[in-house]
């Protein structure tokens, strides 16, 4: 029977199992957003998942909207994460980075010259975020101009360029949980009248140019692209998510190693069912990887009945460095320190026991 523990090939790589480490913010970076020197080991201790998906890791510095989250666009940087790729593959094990623009989810004091942050359209987030100076209210962004989009997408471009100089296995696009190409995708966002609004081939657009540039870097089988239809975060909503999302994944089909989806089965990210997850894996027709607080039970059912191919794990995998052997086992499970999770030194971080030391 096919399980978590099944081997399987995703694009160019052959992946021992089918678990997967969900991309999670940690807040460690250090100056000038390089990769914190702890992230090494913290990625190592990790290594024996099928494949590890890095935190989110901004293009450019219009990219940033919270505190120490690590970028890609700098050589110091590039460095930083070299020590991180150099780890993961000493222990056998291989890795993506995610690529990043929070867009409007932002506040001016992380802008360049204290400008607005960008977005599709000049609509604010309702709520406060959190900056170095305390929490804020979200800064309402500047509606990006038609000649400006080019721009971004190539700094996505330009952030693969820098993701393979530092020995990433390949990337994966964060087109979720709000940030900017979701902005783009969903109407609840994106009030544009251009080439870029209005239909659905228009709002998906800029996530399929920027995934098209990434891959014009990497080859479609080094690439993946995540997606959250139905999640709520930073102030998204859609009016018709199976259309919208269902476009997506038909538009991606043949064209990235996956599509990595967001649709929580329990606790508070748990969607309404029925899932939308096997209808996208159907029209994407390559390895869907699902995301939302499983258990190993229902990762093992999502495979088996065909809702999803692999499964990432995110909450599980911080506070488990040796969660594929725990579930191969059946062992207990370490219990998370939320209040590590986010900022910090080694502790909550790099400090979870494993079973065997």
């Amino acid at each position: 029977m096919t399980d978590l523990f099944s081997p399987i090939h995703v694009g160019a790589l052959s992946l021992p199992n089918r678990v997967v480490m969900a991309p999670m913010t940690r807040s460690r970076a250090v100056a000038e957003n390089v990769p914190n020197p702890l992230a090494a080991e913290y990625y190592r201790q990790r290594a024996s998942a099928g494949l590890l998906v890095s935190e989110a890791t901004q293009v450019s510095p219009r990219g940033i909207g919270y505190v120490n989250t690590p970028g890609i666009h700098t050589e110091a940087q590039v460095e930083g994460w070299k020590r991180v790729t150099q780890a993961v593959h000493a222990a056998g094990g291989r890795i993506f980075l995610q690529l990043w623009h929070v867009g409007r989810v932002s506040h001016v004091s992380f802008q360049p010259g204290e400008e607005p942050p960008l977005a599709p359209s000049a609509n604010a987030i309702q709520g406060n975020t959190f900056t170095a100076q305390g929490p804020a209210p979200f800064s309402t962004p500047r509606a990006l101009e038609l000649s400006e989009i080019p721009a971004v997408v190539a700094e996505f471009a330009e952030g693969a360029r820098h993701a393979k100089a530092a020995g990433f296995d390949g990337v994966e696009v964060h087109g979720a949980n709000g940030y900017l190409p979701d902005q783009f995708l969903r109407d609840g966002s994106n009030k544009r009248t251009d080439a870029y609004g209005g239909s659905v081939e228009n709002r998906a657009r800029f996530l399929l140019e920027v995934t098209e540039a990434i891959t014009a870097v990497w080859g479609h089988d080094r690439v993946g692209v995540r997606v959250s239809p139905r999640g709520s975060a930073n102030g998204m909503s859609d009016s018709d998510p199976r259309a919208t999302f269902g476009y997506v994944a038909g538009a991606l089909r043949g064209k990235v190693a996956y599509l990595h989806v967001i649709e929580g089965v329990s606790g508070p990210m748990a969607a309404p069912e029925p899932h939308l997850g096997p209808e996208l894996r159907q029209r994407f027709g390559g390895p869907l990887i699902a995301n939302g607080g499983y258990s190993l039970e229902q990762a093992n059912h999502a495979i088996a009945s065909g809702g999803a191919d692999l499964v990432s794990f995110g909450v599980a995998f911080l506070a488990n460095p040796d969660l594929v052997e725990r579930f191969r086992r059946g062992a207990a499970l370490n219990a998370p320190d939320r209040a590590t999770f986010y900022g910090g030194d080694a502790k909550g971080y790099t400090d979870y026991p494993a079973l065997d030391p």
